[in-house]
C-alpha cells in the first residue's frame, strides 16, 4: 500500500476532532450537573432562602406600588386645585366689562 492509502481522509480527521470537542463539552456539562446534584442535597434550605428572597421582593414591590399610588393621588389633587384656580381666573376675566 502506498502512503496515500494509509493516511486518513481530511474529512474523517475533522469529524473525529468535532466528535472529541462534543464529548469534552458533554463531560464538562455532566461535571456541572454532578456538582449541582451534590449541592442539591441541602436543597430545602436553598429553596427556603429563595422563597424568603422572593417574599422580600414582593413586599418591596408592594411598598413601591403603594408609594406610587400615593404620589398619583397627590398629583391628581394638585392638578384639580390648579384647574380650579384657572377656572376661577377665567371666570373673573370673562366677568369683567
Amino acid at each position: 500500500m502506498s502512503k496515500e492509502q494509509t493516511r486518513p481522509s481530511e474529512s474523517l480527521v475533522q469529524d473525529l476532532l468535532a466528535e472529541r470537542r462534543e464529548l469534552k463539552v458533554a463531560v464538562e456539562r455532566l461535571k456541572l450537573e454532578l456538582a449541582d446534584a451534590q449541592a442539591g442535597v441541602g436543597g430545602p434550605d436553598r429553596r427556603t432562602r429563595e422563597l424568603n428572597e422572593l417574599k422580600d421582593e414582593v413586599e418591596r414591590l408592594r411598598y413601591q406600588l403603594a408609594s406610587a399610588r400615593a404620589e398619583i393621588t397627590r398629583l391628581r389633587e394638585e392638578r384639580d386645585h390648579l384647574r380650579g384656580g384657572i377656572e376661577r381666573a377665567l371666570d373673573q376675566l370673562t366677568a369683567e366689562p
